[in-house]
């Protein structure tokens, strides 16, 4: 393979049905062996520059492609997706949108049959690359058993059997719980250990993938590329115009701003948790802002009473029992197929519960009829698409309010639902995209509009699965912003996250799910400093408690917000 193994040069894509370049402009190589991180705002283009690379655009996806890409010195866009399959390999942000078969050992057969390999290489391969994973004693298994973690792993060791000379990973940890991001990128630190593979990563999670990126790419806001180099010199250099671009920043470089405005300076500026811990045992320290005071909790709103679920032999919920009370921000968190997302979809009577085993607002949730329940509650699901009924992105809004009114059930007039709609697209900075399907947004595009379809009805209960997920920096602020201003008139907000910063920064309280039952209940402060609690049920404390937990100012030790330390927000 050449020394450079892909190149991108001034690429813009259109796709049919836009009038936008998007991406408009990027410029990037790959070299051989090397490790490439891809970050930039929601809706830039950065997977659609990814499906670029193998081809999938503009030969599957219909789109405008101008530029050129080089994968392997292969001109990529003469060349068929059959014959580039065999140089670049993808995963995918959802590894669902790839698993076909019905067994884990024939899904990383199933490639390498289509290429007509050997038997015996075909064997050979998939055996190698479950061992890999760590997958090779669940050969048996069908996928769909498989934890969020595993499939990803699973997918990502279909690509590995590919033996393609470069990997492209779209968000490969977003759906993951903490334990499960870490066993991805054990296995991604394990197959770029030797250097022979190239490796494009699209991550929002920075502080995760660090520690095996060689070099860093950040596009703007259009999707031209706008700072390359190294993670020291694009981060330590760079990291005011990128924080301003909306882009995550390393959360070590994050406290430094925050630092820097009270007249602590770091230098050199830290990227991760441990530089951080070395550069603040050399400085004073100013006090800490003293926490807000949680509000206090107004009328129980939902009860939930030893609920049991069960599916086939399985037990999704075991005797589950909590409050939630008006005002409320709680936050479920656990391992993936801990019982979170039947949880919240059972106590908001999105899926029927069992009856006489949860109340909402004083009505049995089993019994309450479809109209009711959507003027008391709007839920978000974590799969956008799963919601989405309309041809626009403003039908998409419009939708709920036609059919159901307000809050109060209240029949709206036609100019009242588009003025909610203007300002709704606004609110989500989707007025640009009003007309255009809603399966054609990008990711973090999707995940805000289904959020917007939620709010724009007004219920007094907002129930929201991983509300973040795919979010750039500046647009998850301005949800959690949204939500908080929500909170503080009066809405009770329930979110499941595996984001554990977000979740300190935000949530009044914390339920930790473990098998489906609670393992524990309490506020967000006291969970999230319980560093063996959440080991103990496959969960990490937040980046930032466990820089400051190392520290030997005793009073910092138990910070676990950003809104706890002095300075303005980076």
């Amino acid at each position: 393979m050449p020394a450079r193994a892909l190149t991108l040069d001034d690429v813009r894509i259109r796709h049919a049905d836009r009038t936008a370049h998007v991406p408009a402009g990027v410029t990037l190589s790959v070299d051989t062996g090397e490790v490439v991180l891809l970050l930039g705002p929601s809706g830039c283009g950065k997977s659609t520059a990814a499906l670029a690379i193998n081809g999938l655009v503009p030969q599957s996806i219909p789109a405008t492609l101008e530029g050129t890409i080089s994968a392997c010195g292969i001109d990529v866009s003469t060349t068929t997706t059959a014959r580039l399959s065999e140089h670049v390999a993808m995963v995918f942000q959802d590894p669902d949108a790839q698993i076909v078969s019905e067994s884990v050992l024939d899904e990383v057969c199933f490639a390498l049959e289509n290429m007509l390999l050997p038997v015996t290489e075909i064997l050979s391969r998939a055996e190698d690359a479950l061992r890999t994973v760590g997958l090779w004693g669940r050969r048996e298994d069908c996928p769909d058993i498989l934890s969020g973690g595993a499939r990803q792993r699973l997918a990502i060791a279909c690509a590995l059997a590919m033996h393609t000379s470069i990997l492209v990973l779209d968000e490969p940890t977003a759906n993951l719980d903490p334990s499960g991001s870490d066993d991805v990128y054990a296995v991604l630190r394990r197959v770029t250990a030797d250097g022979d593979r190239s490796v494009v990563l699209i991550e929002h999670d920075v502080d995760a993938a660090l520690p095996i990126v060689d070099r860093v790419v950040i596009l703007d806001r259009d999707g031209r590329t706008a700072f390359t180099g190294t993670p020291r010199e694009v981060f330590a250099g760079h990291s005011r115009e990128i924080a301003s671009l909306g882009v995550w920043l390393p959360t070590a470089t994050m406290v430094a701003h925050r630092l820097e405005t009270v007249g602590v300076a770091l230098d050199p500026v830290p990227l991760s948790m441990h530089d951080l811990g070395t550069a603040l045992a050399d400085v004073q320290l100013p006090a800490l802002r003293q926490p807000l005071a949680v509000p206090p909790r107004g009328e129980q709103l939902i009860r939930v009473r030893d609920l049991t679920i069960t599916r086939g032999d399985s037990v999704l919920l075991d005797r589950v029992s909590l409050d939630v009370h008006e005002g409320d921000f709680l936050a479920v968190i656990g391992a993936n197929g801990a019982g979170k997302t039947t949880l919240i979809q059972a106590m908001t009577g999105v899926a029927r519960p069992p009856k006489r085993h949860v109340s909402l607002a004083g009505v049995d949730a089993a019994t309450r009829d479809a109209r009711a329940l959507a003027q008391r509650v709007g839920f978000v699901f974590q799969n956008p698409e799963h919601q989405f009924v309309a041809n626009t992105v403003a039908d998409e809004l419009a939708y709920g309010l036609r059919v159901h009114g307000d809050s109060s059930g209240r029949r709206l007039e036609p100019h009242e639902i588009d003025d909610s709609v203007d300002t709704m697209l606004a609110r989500l900075g989707l007025s640009a995209h009003r007309d255009m399907h809603p399966f054609l947004l990008s990711g973090g595009q999707k995940r805000r509009l289904s959020v917007g379809t939620a709010l724009i009805v007004g219920a007094p209960i907002l129930a929201l699965d991983e509300p973040t997920f795919g979010q750039d920096r500046e647009r998850a602020d301005e949800l959690m912003a949204m939500f908080q201003s929500l909170r503080a008139e009066g809405t009770t907000i329930i979110v499941v996250s595996h984001d554990m910063q977000l979740v300190a920064e935000y949530a009044t309280r914390v339920v930790v799910l473990s098998h489906g039952a609670v393992a524990a209940d309490g506020s967000a402060a006291s969970i999230l400093s319980d560093d063996t609690l959440l080991r103990r049920n496959s969960l990490r404390q937040p980046p930032l408690a466990r820089a400051m937990s190392s520290l030997d100012y005793p009073e910092w030790n138990g910070v676990t917000r950003f809104a706890d330390l002095p300075g303005a927000r980076a």
